[in-house]
């Protein structure tokens, strides 16, 4: 192995810029002391001044942490992977390197009043946050915030005339926003997001609801006026220990009988339980028993009650079906004197008749006077002789015959007259 590829493997993770970017730099340094905190390197957006991240974990002139663990540490299928392209080490930075620094951040004032002045003058929506010149002078980048789209076209030709290099505008959020500006929170530490958080993963309302947060937005929320990113830093932790407690109403058993639970606290594993007799009690979780039937003895009496009911109706039904298997054995009399006797004992006793006491309608005699009205020999009817059992049936008069009639009669008079 050459002694280039030595060289080449020799790396330090260094944090640039206003956005506090991350990146990997080769450097041909055996050692890195651990007085040095800001090394000048070249990025791709010029000559610039950084942090050295970990000066107190090189060994060799390389990092102690892997390389691999870093990158599974930040997720690097995330949108929002911090390490960049990186670049190459320069040098340390001298004392003439940081008044440089310094002399470029006093005339950098000045510049951002010029841009505002532009931007009013052009009348463009947008709220000018902060901006960056490198140190090698390559460029000027502002940071702006605005809720859609801006054409800054006019913008950036006006300050490139006026400073003579190279002008970047770049839209940020609400977040990136408080990451450039934000000094400290109400805790006392410096802001999260501006000392070390990279990746700004989204917080929701449940994550302060399970820590037991108040819900005033105006206490939970931080300089970017959403949710704190601390909420999401002991998430984890309240879901594990959630998950080994008992739900709300759970049925419990402990040293002083059963009960539910009602209440609990996470981090202590404290359990609040209602016994049977309306006694409450603080319980840990190793002196609890999560009993198998979760009815209440109210529920248990209740059931107790519906199964004794469910019995006495399932005799009920067995005793009619067997009542109907029978009935289908038995041969049709049997089956009718059965029914009869059923329907009077339906009956109210003043309408129960027996069934040897029931009067019969006597049946006509028709026989005989029809045996007596038959004629003798073939058995064809005699003229002139009527049937008594069989109705006379009265004839309509036609009235054809009776305007022929009408009409003979009143010739036959005339023809009397003449006469």
């Amino acid at each position: 192995m050459s002694i280039n590829d030595k060289r080449k493997k020799n790396r330090m993770l260094v944090s640039y810029g206003k956005m506090e970017m991350l990146g990997w730099f080769s450097h041909d340094e055996t050692s890195i002391p651990c007085t040095k905190s800001k090394v000048v390197i070249k990025t791709d957006r010029g000559l610039e001044i950084g942090k050295l991240v970990g000066r107190y974990s090189y060994k060799g002139g390389n990092l102690k942490i892997n390389c691999d663990d870093l990158h599974e540490y930040y997720d690097r299928q995330s949108d929002e992977y911090p390490i960049g392209k990186g670049g190459t080490f320069v040098r340390f930075a001298t004392a003439e390197d940081l008044s440089e620094e310094r002399h470029i951040n006093e005339s950098a004032q000045e510049e951002l009043q010029v841009c505002l002045r532009i931007v009013k003058e052009l009348g463009l929506e947008m709220k000018i946050v902060d901006f960056e010149h490198i140190f090698g002078g390559e460029r000027i980048i502002f940071y702006f915030l605005s809720d859609g789209r801006v054409d800054f076209r006019e913008l950036v030709k006006r300050l490139a005339k006026e400073f003579q290099t190279r002008i970047e505008m770049r839209q940020i959020g609400a977040r990136d926003e408080a990451r450039i500006i934000s000094d400290y929170e109400t805790c006392g530490q410096q802001c999260c997001c501006s000392r070390y958080l990279k990746i700004l993963k989204p917080v929701n309302m449940r994550m302060a609801k399970i820590q037991k947060a108040t819900l005033d937005p105006s206490k939970i929320s931080g300089h970017c006026g959403r949710l704190r990113c601390c909420l999401r830093f002991e998430d984890e932790t309240y879901k594990q220990l959630k998950a080994n407690l008992p739900n709300r109403a759970t049925r419990v058993k402990t040293e002083h009988g059963e009960g539910k639970v009602v209440d609990y606290q996470i981090l202590t594993q404290l359990v609040k339980v209602l016994y049977d007799d309306g006694k409450f009690e603080a319980v840990a979780l190793e002196d609890i028993e999560i009993l198998k039937d979760q009815r209440s003895p109210q529920q248990k009496k209740q059931q107790e009650i519906k199964n004794s009911n469910n019995d006495v109706s399932t005799s009920k039904d067995n005793n009619k079906v067997a009542g109907e298997t029978a009935a289908k054995e038995q041969s049709p009399e049997e089956q009718r004197d059965a029914s009869t006797d059923k329907s009077q004992e339906q009956r109210p006793n003043s309408q129960r008749t027996s069934r040897n006491n029931r009067r019969r309608k006597p049946r006509p005699q028709n026989t005989q006077k029809r045996a007596e009205n038959k004629p003798q020999g073939d058995g064809q009817k005699q003229k002139g002789q009527n049937n008594p059992a069989r109705k006379k049936r009265r004839r309509r008069p036609n009235k054809k015959n009776a305007m022929t009639k009408t009409q003979n009669n009143q010739g036959n008079n005339s023809t009397k007259k003449e006469d």
